[in-house]
């Protein structure tokens, strides 16, 4: 019924069922899966009235809830890299006892699939930080973001005098080429990871 691509790798058709309405896939060599897209393969729909949660398990680390999937919505691409935080919850805790035999030295991850009604789907997908910020609840602050674009320029800058303060003055004089690099760079980070990294300069 359903089927996993990570960016890079063949196809996985490999589901393993836990029960009626719980299965994983195993993604092997997880600290260098960046996307992963899951899709109904469109030989059996989903029930009228239910779709399925889809969510990603880090060894050690617990659940995270992803997105969802439904018959309107048979696929879906999700980041994975640089956005993991721990959701665990008892209401999917039996994907843990098909994980749990993972070593944490394992890079192993899973990728997990519970089909529920839809009502109960989307209480839970609103409350995804990325529905939050859709739903316009919690504006991002631009200041602060600016702010941190403003200070990664900076640090990048004032990594060419040599780690010598009393060297930067308002006098300065930065060629464009040096800027016109960090812009590169910084969109390059931005695609492939998102902001996170603005945060972690703190």
């Amino acid at each position: 019924m359903f089927g996993c691509l990570v960016a890079g790798r063949l196809l996985q058709t490999n589901l393993q069922q836990i029960d009626e309405t719980h299965a994983i896939f195993e993604l092997p060599a997880a600290g260098s899966i960046n996307h992963v897209c899951v899709f109904l393969l469109g030989t059996v729909p989903f029930p009228d009235g239910f779709g399925a949660t889809v969510h990603f398990y880090w060894p050690g680390k617990g659940f995270q809830l992803l997105g969802m999937l439904s018959n309107e919505k048979p696929s879906a691409i999700f980041r994975l890299r640089g956005t993991y935080s721990a959701q665990t919850t008892d209401t999917h805790a039996v994907f843990t006892g098909a994980a749990s035999d993972a070593a944490l030295s394992d890079v192993t991850a899973f990728l997990g699939i519970s089909v529920e009604p839809l009502q109960q789907i989307m209480q839970e997908v609103a409350l995804l930080p990325s529905a939050v910020a859709r739903n316009g609840n919690t504006p991002p602050d631009a200041t602060l973001m600016a702010e941190r674009v403003v200070k990664n320029l900076f640090n990048y800058v004032s990594s060419f005098v040599g780690g010598n303060p009393t060297a930067i003055s308002p006098d300065l004089m930065i060629p464009m080429s040096m800027i016109a690099k960090w812009y590169e760079n910084f969109i390059t980070k931005v695609r492939n990871s998102g902001t996170g990294f603005l945060e972690r300069q703190e």
